[in-house]
């Protein structure tokens, strides 16, 4: 159900893209009439429910304003911000440098907004017996230096890696301060990962496979997954995921999420920010990530 939700309320408010910008037009009877100014907004779908439950908030309070939310990941909101194309990026990592250059190249200075916090949650199959792992664990399970669950106290099971597409700003954290516990250095994930085009389909992989391990944002686990709690050392603790843990540095692996404008934000998409990091905090703890405060 909150695919088929996410979709539909992708569809419905994508929609709203074919209106024009803030205009005014004749009306058949003579009278003027003014079409709603429509804000753009693309990019990560680790924050694309919570980008659209501030859209269907934050509409019915400003008829004149319009918000288009569309997914893609990461890379794609950020290419389409330095394209031009839309007026908020979501991403759920910072911007590379070589980023920033090209949209300076372009003429665009980039501005990034944190707009809620997030942790990243490593998830198996509720079968499965291993409840910790140490974060080099992690990263020599997905560097596929450990392929088989005993070793890391499991069953005699082979382990089935899951992740999210390298478009994913997801993946790219992942990569850099799991996998590479944070260092400069050029490990990438095991060629027999399993690259997942969705938060949905790595829920459904390690919902019905066993010998599955994946990572998504805490505001996409479920109940049918068995969340890991994570350690920086053998000696731990070991800590799982929650607003809690976030907010006073035990989890290890969280990080910010932004939302990213072409320079200074202005007019409508400034009073939408000024919102979102307002009011609109009490709609992340609705979609289960953490507040700014």
């Amino acid at each position: 159900m909150s695919r088929r939700r996410t979709w539909l309320g992708l569809v419905l408010i994508g929609l709203l893209a074919l209106l024009p910008g803030c205009a005014s037009r004749p009306a058949a009877n003579g009278t003027t009439t003014t079409v709603a100014s429509v804000i753009q907004n693309t990019g990560s779908d680790t924050l694309v429910n919570l980008a659209l439950a501030w859209a269907e908030r934050y509409m019915p309070a400003h008829p004149g304003v319009r918000i288009s939310v569309t997914g893609g990941g990461s890379g794609t909101g950020i290419a389409a911000l330095i394209n031009g194309t839309t007026d908020i990026a979501n991403a759920s990592r910072a911007m590379k440098q070589e980023e920033f250059d090209a949209a300076r190249k372009n003429g665009i200075t980039p501005i990034e907004f944190a707009v809620a916090r997030d942790a990243i949650a490593v998830v198996v199959n509720p079968s499965n017996p291993v409840n910790g792992l140490t974060l080099a664990q992690i990263s020599d399970i997905y560097q596929g230096k450990i392929t088989n669950w005993r070793q890391v106290g499991g069953e005699d099971r082979p382990i089935v890696l899951l992740s999210r597409e390298s478009n994913s700003g997801t993946y790219v954290y992942f990569l850099e301060n799991v996998l590479r516990l944070g260092q400069k250095s050029d490990i990438l994930f095991s060629p027999d990962t399993l690259l997942m085009p969705s938060s949905e389909g790595i829920s459904a992989e390690v919902r019905q496979n066993p010998n599955a391990i994946g990572y998504d944002g805490l505001g996409y686990v479920t109940s049918d997954q068995k969340v890991i709690a994570v350690a920086q050392d053998p000696d731990g603790p070991y800590v799982k995921p929650s607003v809690a843990t976030v907010n006073d540095g035990s989890y290890p692996v969280s990080r910010p999420l932004f939302m990213i404008t072409v320079g200074q934000p202005t007019g409508q998409v400034k009073d939408y920010l000024d919102w979102i990091l307002r009011d609109g905090q009490a709609l992340v703890v609705e979609l289960g990530f953490v507040p700014l405060r």
